[in-house]
């Protein structure tokens, strides 16, 4: 069964940091491509960063870009987001999720909440 278990959400003020992490079971992680998306209130899905398998390929999404870094262990099926210089924007509930077409993805923790007080 394929589990994957985001922790590390919390509130922060505006300009702080936070980091999130998501271990995996259940399948290859060392052969996974992984991806964190969040949700806000009232938002559909947006794919916020993904990185490749052995972690050299990245994407950010623009807003992200230069504020957020993606990172993976692939010793410890461990996958990373550290949130930097947070916005009253960047507030949502944050996934990892695998193997996913857009924001369509096969397969999703259960999110950790980012909370960041305007």
């Amino acid at each position: 069964e394929v589990q994957l278990v985001e922790s590390g959400g919390g509130l922060v003020q505006a300009g702080g940091s936070l980091n999130l992490s998501c271990t995996a079971s259940g399948f290859t992680f060392s052969n996974t491509w992984m991806y964190w998306l969040r949700q806000a209130p009232g938002k559909g899905l947006e794919r916020v960063s993904d990185i490749s398998d052995g972690g050299s390929l990245q994407y950010y999404e623009p807003s992200v870009k230069g504020r957020f870094i993606i990172s993976r262990d692939n010793a410890k099926n461990t996958l990373y987001l550290q949130l930097h210089s947070l916005k009253t924007e960047d507030p949502a509930l944050y996934y990892c999720a695998r193997e996913c077409n857009g924001n369509n993805c096969r397969n999703r923790g259960q999110g950790a909440q980012v909370t960041v007080p305007s």
